[in-house]
């Protein structure tokens, strides 16, 4: 009984952990108080009172989702844990229970879990009379077959050690399409050179390109004999970690048995063995020494062991090179596999392995609609890796504009487009688990391996069709714009020195434009400050206008001075409409700062002028009045009785003219002197039909008119040049900063100018004085 409670005490705290650790979206009704308990004390010392378990579990799923409260970013999506996943978490939880049972329950119980783990995977993929060994790290396997393999070839390794291997050096054969890294890592981990490390080519003019060329693997193995180096293993791919490509097994197998080598095959397309029908070439794997298997990735099992499938017949050997161990705690690694497979069943799995094949079956049938999309696939009928690319071969006479531009750096460019379809698509469509691939003769492509990502991310055949809807969405996006590249830089070039193309092969858009400075005489430094500062507004008022078009400074991209990104674009962009309005755009913002620059040496300018004849006029007024009047109490009676005209006339500067002037006609007429209105230099910089958005031809599509926008011409043009009032409040603005300076540094003429102001006061009612100002 006090097992049986135990037991059931385990599995209730893991469904509580599952239910909040899992619960990502929705939030916790005390989430505040263990935010705020999370970031005080971690990091921090160990509390003095233990926490119960709701608590402790609060507190991880706080730290999980700490840096999106802290930078307000959506849940990301987290694996699909079903049914089969908590079985999985519950092995780990049960392991470290049966690991405290006396040794000799342990030792039967784990060889009970052992054995049958490894007689279902036997039989599930075909591996007749196999042995396994389970492993966390998937490449761990391999290694303890190469020991293996070496024990077995050197008689006296085990007593002499590494100095057997200076008479015949092992030689370890991998393919070209081999996952990286992996043949380093064999060499490191056994402590033998990288010379020892032969990368076999693939075929380049018979057959896949990324299948093994079993000819020159023949010859080089030949090669290595004759000068005494001792072939030991040859790595196969079943599934190669790109394309996806199966190698010629059968061939592979029987080169190997001549020359007494040791067959290893790890890849995707093992998962199909346990089909109810298999192709021969991947029939033929079950023919090989050792192979490696990922079942968790394939039925969507968290934190469960890959395995490895080998053929030996000498267990001391096995022992000596890893592959079997006397300590039971080490067999509890089979323990989640062992639970998971017995909750799925043999028709549960083989039921996941179908349902992700024929997933890359759905969307195969569907891109080959899709007439601007390449797919490549080995096998249509049972590949379930597809890769497919954005191809311009078509585009062309559906969408017009120039394609001759595509032959420049084509394949550069492809490969660009075609990473933004990759990353559109996942973001679009999450659920799908499609990511990119480099490929040498293919270029950049887009990889949908359900096998590796459906049963993790729970993608379902609807998942496939959002996907096509998207993709077909995108597509005539990019061949428009792909077309409109090479009309897009002979524009610019036409507007150049204002305008000047920017050659960013890495932008995936319709290219780059930077608005050059037209002032001359201006230091570099300061030049280059000005440049930056017009570019940068110049993009603020782009991205404000009503247009669908993204701008950016592209600077993810490595751009290193500022510049105008344009990302994707309709058939119907008018680009030359598009590029004069980035000239008037920035030609207006240039024209803003230098109106803005030149207004303050004009005010300056003015008001210094205005402090001289200010002084002039109070000498003058001296000189006319005497000094008699300017006595404060004497000057009044004066005044009085014998009233003075001044001949000293009043001044206003005029913004415009930048002058002062007489204010003999405001007094006559009453009212300020006419000047230009800036509304009246502000011109428009395209004539669009109402609800037409910006840059679209007047004869496109209805599409790129929006249903929702009714602006009128007047409005949008407004969008397009600067305010006027705004233009006026921002001298009004630099003309009151550049006052205040100057009037700090002038408190005596202000004080004269008190004075005179005090003394008009003086005069008598009715009596009419004109003073002079400014």
């Amino acid at each position: 009984m006090m097992v049986d409670s135990t037991m059931a005490q385990v599995g209730r705290n893991l469904s509580e952990a599952m239910r909040i650790l899992g619960d990502g979206q929705r939030e916790l009704e005390t989430g505040t108080e263990w935010q705020h308990y999370s970031r005080t004390s971690i990091p921090g010392p160990l509390q003095g009172d233990g926490h119960d378990v709701s608590t402790i579990l609060h507190l991880v799923h706080n730290l999980i989702h700490e840096e999106e409260e802290e930078e307000d970013k959506p849940s990301q999506q987290m694996q699909n844990v079903g049914e089969q996943g908590h079985m999985a978490l519950l092995g780990h939880s049960l392991a470290a229970y049966i690991s405290v049972l006396d040794r000799e329950r342990l030792r039967k119980l784990t060889t009970r879990i052992l054995s049958d783990t490894m007689l279902w995977l036997c039989r599930l993929f075909r591996y007749e009379n196999g042995s396994a060994y389970f492993h966390e790290d998937d490449r761990d396997g391999l290694v303890k077959v190469c020991r293996l393999v070496i024990n077995a070839r050197y008689e006296e390794y085990a007593s002499e050690g590494y100095a057997v291997l200076n008479s015949k050096q092992p030689i370890i054969y991998q393919s070209a399409s081999c996952r990286q890294g992996l043949g380093q890592h064999l060499c490191c981990q056994l402590g033998l050179p990288l010379s020892s490390l032969c990368t076999v080519p693939c075929n380049t003019i018979f057959g896949s390109q990324h299948q093994m060329d079993v000819a020159l693997l023949d010859k080089l193995i030949r090669e290595d004999l004759e000068v005494g180096k001792l072939p030991l293993l040859l790595i196969a791919n079943a599934g190669t970690p790109a394309a996806g490509h199966t190698d010629k097994l059968g061939r592979l197998k029987d080169l190997c048995d001549q020359y007494s080598m040791w067959l290893h095959v790890e890849g995707v397309n093992l998962a199909t063995l346990a089909l109810g029908q298999v192709t021969s070439p991947i029939m033929a794997a079950t023919r090989s020494d050792s192979m490696t298997l990922t079942p968790g990735q394939w039925l969507g099992l968290p934190a469960v062991t890959a395995v490895t499938l080998y053929r030996h017949e000498d267990p001391a050997l096995s022992l000596a090179a890893g592959l079997t161990s006397s300590q039971p705690v080490e067999k509890l690694r089979a323990l989640p596999l062992w639970l998971s497979l017995q909750y799925l069943g043999h028709n549960g799995i083989v039921q996941k392995i179908e349902h992700a094949t024929s997933l890359s079956k759905q969307l195969l049938q569907k891109l080959k609609c899709l007439t601007s999309i390449k797919t490549s696939v080995e096998d249509e009928l049972s590949s379930p890796v597809l890769l497919f690319k954005f191809s311009q071969e078509v585009s062309s006479g559906s969408i017009g504009g120039s394609m001759e531009g595509c032959c420049a750096g084509e394949k550069e460019v492809l490969n660009v487009f075609n990473r933004w379809l990759c990353e559109q698509l996942a973001q679009l469509v999450p659920t799908s688990g499609v990511d990119v691939v480099d490929l040498e003769d293919e270029g950049t492509c887009v990889r949908f391996s359900p096998l590796q990502t459906a049963a993790v991310l729970g993608t379902q055949k609807i998942d496939v069709e959002d996907l096509v809807e998207k993709l077909t969405e995108l597509v005539p996006v990019m061949s428009s714009t792909l077309c409109l590249r090479q009309d897009f830089r002979e524009e610019t070039l036409q507007r150049s020195p204002l305008l000047r193309y920017i050659e960013k092969p890495s932008w995936p858009g319709l290219g780059a434009v930077r608005y050059e400075s037209q002032s001359e005489g201006m230091e570099e430094s300061r030049r280059r400050q000005e440049l930056e500062k017009i570019n940068a507004e110049l993009l603020k008022k782009l991205q404000d206008l009503d247009t669908d078009i993204v701008f950016s400074t592209g600077s993810e991209f490595g751009t290193e001075e500022s510049c105008i990104c344009i990302g994707m674009v309709t058939e119907d962009v008018d680009v030359s409409e598009l590029l004069d309005t980035i000239a008037a755009l920035g030609r207006e913002i240039e024209e803003s700062g230098k109106l803005l620059e030149n207004m303050t040496e004009v005010v300056r300018k003015g008001i210094l002028e205005a402090e001289l004849q200010l002084q002039k006029a109070n000498e003058e007024k001296l000189m006319e009045e005497g000094v008699l009047r300017q006595l404060p109490l004497f000057g009044s009676v004066l005044n009085w009785f014998s009233p003075v005209q001044s001949s000293i006339r009043g001044r206003t500067f005029n913004l415009a003219a930048g002058s002062l002037d007489t204010t003999e006609v405001t007094y006559f007429t009453k009212a300020q002197a006419g000047r230009p209105s800036l509304q009246d230099s502000t011109t428009s910089y395209s004539k669009r039909l109402p609800g037409q958005r910006f840059f679209r031809r007047s004869g496109a599509n209805s599409d790129s008119f929006s249903e929702t926008s009714s602006y009128g011409v007047a409005e949008e043009t407004m969008g397009v040049t600067a305010s006027p009032p705004a233009l006026q409040e921002d001298l009004q603005t630099a003309i009151g900063v550049l006052a205040e300076n100057i009037r700090e540094s002038s408190k005596q003429v202000h004080t004269q100018m008190e004075a005179a102001v005090a003394s008009e006061e003086r005069q008598p009612e009715g009596q009419e004085v004109e003073q002079s100002g400014t």
